[in-house]
């Protein structure tokens, strides 16, 4: 199921056998005292484990690309950034790689939003091509079941938490979660605006939302809230990849 544990004659078998390459993207950012600076990397992981175990073999998993495009995290001691551009050329040289190699088909899973745009744009790139390829966030695929959270949440809060605390419990520090901005009237400016949902779009860094870079109230999240997301997620991109496979 994995690329990197294969030998080349076993990646020579799996080209015809597991015709789709699930790539998973995190990043390397401050998630609040209490949380690996890994997390978008270990939950992209994660869900693409459990995605390519409902393809029943008909997947494999490339090795991660463990940065993303991180500007915005900057502020926070840790965090490194790839820029746009060259986050987009990893993955076009991933993906050139493997069409060398007879496959067709790629579903990036991301765990990171800071990718979002990016991989919107490469996905643009792959139109008109002789290749498939699909991109998927992990959260706001699940963002119905996402409950009883703060006004303000998302980075580092609550649900993130929580699917850390199912998949990797050793890398959240529990008595180090601290709350960060939690109502709208606590945000600057800028910080509001950018949160809108319609209308002109603006970006800033997370220093400006909180002097943590939190969002929400990570003390919330449990174990149980995690598995529902994770699991959820990971059912609904499966069923994703599942047609895309038929078609």
């Amino acid at each position: 199921m994995n690329l990197a544990e294969m030998t080349t004659d076993e990646a020579l078998v799996a080209v015809r056998r597991s015709p789709l390459v699930i790539v998973p993207v995190g990043a390397q950012e401050q998630h609040g005292g209490g949380m690996a600076m890994s997390t978008d990397t270990v939950r992209a992981v994660g869900v693409a484990e459990r995605v390519a175990e409902r393809l029943d073999g008909r997947a494999v998993i490339a090795p991660a690309v463990p940065y993303g495009v991180s500007p915005h995290h900057m502020a926070f001691a840790g965090t490194m950034t790839l820029s746009p551009a060259t986050f987009m050329q990893v993955l076009r040289d991933v993906v050139a790689s493997l069409h060398e190699h007879g496959w067709r088909r790629f579903l990036v899973i991301t765990g990171h939003g800071g990718n979002n745009a990016a991989l919107s744009v490469l996905a643009q790139e792959y139109v008109r091509s002789e290749l498939t390829f699909a991109w998927t966030p992990v959260t706001s695929v699940v963002s119905d079941l996402i409950t009883g959270v703060s006004e303000v949440h998302g980075h580092a809060g609550e649900a993130e938490t929580a699917q850390m605390l199912y998949l990797a419990p050793d890398l959240v520090q529990a008595d180090r979660l601290e709350p960060g901005a939690t109502m709208l009237d606590e945000l600057t400016t800028t910080a509001r605006l950018s949160r809108q949902s319609r209308g002109p779009r603006l970006s800033v860094g997370f220093d400006a939302y909180h002097k943590r870079g939190v969002l929400g109230d990570p003390r919330r999240a449990t174990a149980e809230d995690g598995r529902l997301l994770v699991e959820t997620a990971a059912d609904r991109i499966a069923a994703f990849a599942d047609e895309l496979l038929s078609a």
